[in-house]
C-alpha cells in the first residue's frame, strides 16, 4: 500500500515536533520528508540563550540527533532551502532547482527578526538573535579584549541577549524605547527590579530611548546615536525589536496570508492540501511568538493529519525569563485595569514581587519576581476560572501556604491537577502524559521521565513540579535523586555502580560492560560510549585498548574544531617555557599551511588557528619533527601547568617554580582524565601563575609547597582548598600523582575535580593522600597507567599505530623521583 507523502518545509520546533505528534498517532501513514534551511539537525530555540551565556552547548539543546530521522525513517534535507511551491501540481521546488511531490504539505517556516530601517544597519557587527549562526557571530565579538555590546530592545529576548554577552566579559548595554523592560509582560515594579538585577549582573540600561543611527567606521559598528544626541560606543551590535511571521513562500505560493499565513481552527490553510503550524500562523488575527501555542498547534495538526477529531481555539500566554538567577513570570492581565482588585507582595530584603490580579473573584493575571515558583499554578487558576474567593487571604503566599493553613495534604495540589495542565512549558508536556509515562514505562527517576517525556530537560523549572508527580505515582518507592544522572538513557544504572561493577567483574570490553549491566540497546548511544570507553581505559590500562570511534571529533583528530570546519593545533611547552627553535618551527608551520591565526593561549602556549582538517597530519609531522608533542588541548587530559618565573629570575620567588612545574607536566602529560586537568605553580604567595584558581595548584613558600586543590575559573569561579603541605620537590611529584590517579578512579566522566570533591568531600581525598601506603599504590596505579598512555598522539597518528604498539623512547621523558 503506497504511503501519502508528507512534506515538512521547516526543520525547527514546530515542524519536527508536528511530525512527533502524527508519529505518535499513527507512525505508519506517511512517507515524510523535512526541508531545513538551516545545515543543522533539530534544536531547542528558546535554550540559545543559554549557549550564548556559555551555560550549554549546541549538543545540550539537540532535540531531535540524526538518529531520530533515520529510526522514523524520515528523509531530512538540512541547509536546503525551498523556493517556491506550486499548489496545482502539488510540487515544492527547491534552491537547487529539484522538486518534490507532496500529498500533505507542512508549512513551518518560523518568523523572521525585524531588522530596523536605520542608518549603518548594514555594517559587519549588526547581527540579530534569532538563530544559531546569531549566537556564534555574538560568541566571536565577545572573544575581543574590551568589547563592547549594545541591544536595541528591552524585551524577553534582548534581555536574554544582554545577559548572555555580559557573562562571555562584554560591557553590555540594552536601550529600550519604553520606560518599563519587557513592558509587554511586567508592570514598573517588576520592571525597576529587573533592571536592578540586570546591573547587578554586568548590563546597564537607557530606558526611553530612542535609536537614531548606527556608527561605523570601515564598515564595521562603533555606536548607536540616539535621538537625544548620546552616542553609545559599541563593537556589536544587537536588533532585538521583535519578529514578523516567515509567509513570503506561502504568499508567492497563493496562499491566504495577512501577518502570518491564515489557517482554520484544523491549522489549514486555504489550500485543503497545504497545512502551517508555528510562529509563521494567523489564527483568528492572533499572530504567536511563544512555544507554548506551538505545542497546543502541534497537538492539533497532528490530531487532523491522521482524521482525528481536534481544534486550535487559540491560546492562552504565560512568559517566564530564562536569565540565571532572575526569577520572574507573567501572565494573563498582570497590569489590572477598571473592574480589578489587586493583591501584592513585597519583600525587599529578597528582592521578591507578586502582584495577583483578581476579576469577580477569579485570577485575571499575575506577575511574579524574584519567587516564580508559583506562576504554573496561578496560570492554572488563571486559565480554569476558578473562583478563589476562599483562599484570598493566603493567595498571594503561594500554592504550599495556601494548602498547609487549609489542612490540606501537600501532595493534594498534584492530585487534584486535571491531566491536561502543562507541567513542562519548554517542551510542552502535560501532566496526563507524565503520569501514564511513569505507569506504562516504568519509569521510577527523573532522568527517566526527562528521556521518556523531555519534561524538565530543558530549562528545568519544572523539576520539583516532575518529581511531585514521580512521588505521587510512586508513592515511598520514590527516592529524589541525588548527585549526577544516570550514564544515559540506555541505563538506569548510575556511574558509581558502573565503575564499581567494571573493576569488580573484571569487566574489559564494552560489549562485556553492556551485556553485564543489561544495556538497553545493543551499541551504546553516543553519550554512553565515551563514558564507558574512559572507565575502562582508567581500569584496565594494560589490556583495555582505547576505542577512537567512542571519542569526540576533536580526541579523534587531536586537534580542536572551530566554528568555520577547520581546527586549531597547540603544541605542548612544558611549563610555558619555549625555545628559539620551538618558535621558528611554529612560525614555519604557520606559513607552509597559510594558518590564519597565530595566538597566545592563557595556559602560556601558542595556538595555530584555521587549519584545514586535510593538513593536520602533515602540520602534526612538522611539529613533531621539530620534537614538539602535543598539548591535549581537545582532550579530557591534563591541559596545561602554568608557571611563573620563581626564584631564578624574580626577586620574590621563594622556590624554582618554573623547573617544578615543568617537571611535574612531564611527569603527568598524556594522562586521561574525567575531564580537563590545568595546573598553576607559583612560586610565592602573590600567586602570579594563579594556582588557586587551578584543579590542581602549587604554591611555594619559603618552608616548601602548599598543594591546593578544588579551584576553578570557568563558568564557575572557585578558590582552591589546600590539600597538604609538603617539603620537598618530590614529595610534591609523589601527592600530585597520587591526587590525580584518586581523581582518575573515583570521579564520573565529566566531573570536574571541584564537583567530584563537593561530591565526596576534600576530607576524604586527604585522608587517602596523608596514608603513606595509599598514597604510594596511588602513585604505582599512576605511573602504571603512564606507561601505556603517556604516548604522544601526533607521532603516534603518523606512525599509523596504536598506543600498545607505539612507544617511542625518545617522547616517554621519564622524570618519576627517585
Amino acid at each position: 500500500m503506497r504511503k501519502e507523502k508528507l512534506v515538512v518545509i521547516g526543520n525547527g520546533m514546530a515542524g519536527c515536533r508536528a511530525v512527533q505528534e502524527v508519529l505518535k498517532r499513527d507512525p505508519s501513514r506517511y512517507e515524510i520528508t523535512i526541508f531545513g534551511a538551516e545545515p543543522r539537525v533539530n534544536y531547542d530555540r528558546i535554550m540559545l540563550s543559554p549557549v550564548l551565556a556559555g551555560e550549554k552547548t549546541f549538543a545540550d539543546i539537540v532535540i531531535n540527533d540524526e538518529a531520530w530521522y533515520r529510526d522514523n525513517g524520515i528523509i531530512l534535507h538540512a541547509g536546503l532551502a525551498v523556493d517556491a511551491i506550486d499548489l496545482k501540481q502539488q510540487l515544492i521546488r527547491v534552491a537547487d532547482g529539484r522538486t518534490w511531490p507532496y500529498d500533505r504539505l507542512v508549512l513551518a517556516t518560523g518568523s523572521d527578526p525585524i531588522r530596523l530601517p536605520l542608518p549603518g544597519s548594514d555594517l559587519a557587527g549588526v547581527v540579530t538573535f534569532r538563530d544559531l549562526d546569531d549566537v556564534e557571530a555574538m560568541a566571536t565579538a565577545s572573544a575581543k579584549p574590551d568589547a563592547r555590546a549594545v541591544v536595541i530592545g528591552g524585551g524577553l529576548l534582548g534581555i536574554e541577549a544582554a545577559y548572555g554577552l555580559a557573562r562571555r566579559g562584554m560591557a553590555a548595554t540594552v536601550v529600550h524605547l519604553m520606560e518599563v523592560l519587557m513592558e509587554r509582560q511586567l508592570d514598573a515594579s517588576a520592571g525597576f527590579l529587573l533592571t536592578q538585577a540586570m546591573l547587578e549582573r554586568g548590563v546597564d540600561t537607557v530606558l526611553e530611548a530612542q535609536s537614531e543611527a548606527i556608527l561605523g567606521e570601515e564598515g564595521k559598528v562603533t555606536g548607536l546615536k540616539l535621538k537625544d544626541g548620546r552616542v553609545l560606543p559599541c563593537d556589536l551590535l544587537v536588533m532585538s525589536v521583535g519578529i514578523r511571521p516567515n509567509a513570503a513562500l506561502a504568499r508567492v505560493a497563493g496562499l491566504e496570508v495577512g501577518r502570518g499565513v491564515i489557517v482554520d481552527d484544523s491549522l489549514r490553510t486555504s489550500d485543503p492540501n497545504v497545512f502551517a503550524v508555528g510562529e509563521c500562523v494567523e489564527h483568528r488575527g492572533q499572530c504567536y511568538g511563544l512555544v507554548a501555542p506551538i505545542w497546543d498547534m502541534c497537538r492539533t495538526l497532528g490530531e487532523t493529519l491522521t482524521d482525528g477529531q481536534a481544534a486550535y481555539e487559540g491560546s492562552v500566554l504565560s512568559t517566564r525569563l530564562k536569565v540565571s538567577g532572575v526569577d520572574v513570570f507573567s501572565a494573563g492581565r498582570f497590569a489590572g485595569g477598571e473592574g480589578c482588585e489587586d493583591i501584592v507582595f513585597r519583600d525587599a530584603g529578597r528582592g521578591v514581587y507578586k502582584r495577583i490580579v483578581l476579576e469577580d473573584g477569579k485570577v485575571a493575571g499575575a506577575v511574579l519576581f524574584g519567587d516564580a515558583a508559583d506562576g504554573g499554578w496561578y496560570f492554572d487558576l488563571m486559565r480554569s476560572g476558578a473562583d478563589v474567593s476562599d483562599i484570598r487571604e493566603t493567595l498571594v503566599f503561594g500554592q504550599a501556604a495556601t494548602e498547609g493553613l487549609a489542612g490540606l495534604d501537600p501532595s493534594a495540589a498534584v492530585a487534584a491537577m486535571a491531566d491536561t495542565a502543562e507541567v513542562c512549558g519548554c517542551n510542552g508536556v502535560c501532566k496526563g502524559e507524565i503520569v501514564r509515562a511513569i505507569a506504562d514505562q516504568g519509569l521510577s527517576t527523573l532522568e527517566g521521565v526527562r528521556a521518556h517525556t523531555k519534561a524538565s530537560a530543558s530549562c528545568g523549572t519544572c523539576t520539583p513540579l516532575v518529581e511531585k508527580l514521580l512521588k505521587h505515582s510512586l508513592g515511598d518507592a520514590f527516592q529524589v535523586q541525588s548527585g549526577p544522572k544516570p550514564v544515559c538513557g540506555c541505563t538506569p544504572k548510575g556511574h558509581q555502580e558502573v565503575r564499581e561493577r567494571i573493576v569488580g567483574e573484571d569487566l574489559k570490553s564494552m560489549p562485556a560492560v553492556m551485556q553485564a549491566l543489561e544495556w538497553s540497546t545493543p551499541d551504546g548511544c553516543p553519550t554512553c560510549r565515551p563514558v564507558l570507553n574512559y572507565y575502562l581505559l582508567c581500569a584496565w590500562p594494560a589490556e583495555y585498548r582505547d576505542d577512537k570511534q567512542s571519542r569526540f571529533i576533536n580526541e579523534r583528530v587531536h586537534a580542536n574544531i572551530q566554528k568555520d570546519g577547520t581546527y586549531s593545533v597547540v603544541p605542548r611547552m612544558w611549563g610555558g617555557i619555549t625555545s628559539p627553535a620551538e618558535l621558528r618551527a611554529i612560525a614555519d608551520v604557520a606559513d607552509k599551511f597559510a594558518i590564519p591565526t597565530v595566538k597566545v593561549t592563557g595556559g602560556a602556549r601558542i595556538d595555530l588557528l584555521g587549519v584545514r582538517k586535510d593538513d593536520l597530519p602533515a602540520v602534526w609531522a612538522d611539529l613533531n619533527a621539530a620534537g614538539m608533542v602535543s598539548g591535549h588541548a581537545y582532550g579530557k587530559a591534563l591541559r596545561t601547568v602554568k608557571t611563573c618565573v620563581g626564584s631564578d629570575w624574580c626577586r620574590f620567588g621563594t622556590q624554582d617554580s618554573t623547573g617544578l612545574g615543568v617537571r611535574l607536566e612531564k611527569v603527568m602529560w598524556g594522562s586521561w582524565t574525567p575531564a580537563k586537568v590545568k595546573l598553576g605553580v607559583s612560586g610565592c604567595p602573590r600567586n602570579c601563575a594563579e594556582a588557586t584558581c587551578k584543579d590542581i595548584g602549587v604554591i611555594c613558600v619559603d618552608s616548601g609547597f602548599e598543594i591546593h586543590v578544588g579551584g576553578a575559573a570557568g563558568l564557575e569561579v572557585r578558590k582552591t582548598e589546600i590539600l597538604t603541605k609538603v617539603a620537598t620537590e618530590d614529595e610534591v611529584v609523589w601527592v600530585i600523582c597520587a591526587f590525580a590517579q584518586l581523581y582518575r578512579e573515583e570521579a564520573w566522566y565529566l566531573e570536574r575535580v571541584w564537583k567530584w570533591l563537593d561530591r565526596t568531600g576534600l576530607e576524604a581525598a586527604r585522608t587517602r593522600i596523608e596514608d603513606p601506603e595509599a598514597r604510594r599504590e596511588l602513585y604505582d596505579r599512576f605511573q602504571f597507567s603512564q606507561r601505556f598512555y603517556r604516548i604522544d598522539p601526533w607521532a603516534q597518528r603518523v606512525a599509523g599505530r596504536d598506543a600498545h604498539e607505539f612507544n617511542p623512547l625518545s617522547r616517554r621523558l621519564e622524570m618519576e623521583p627517585a
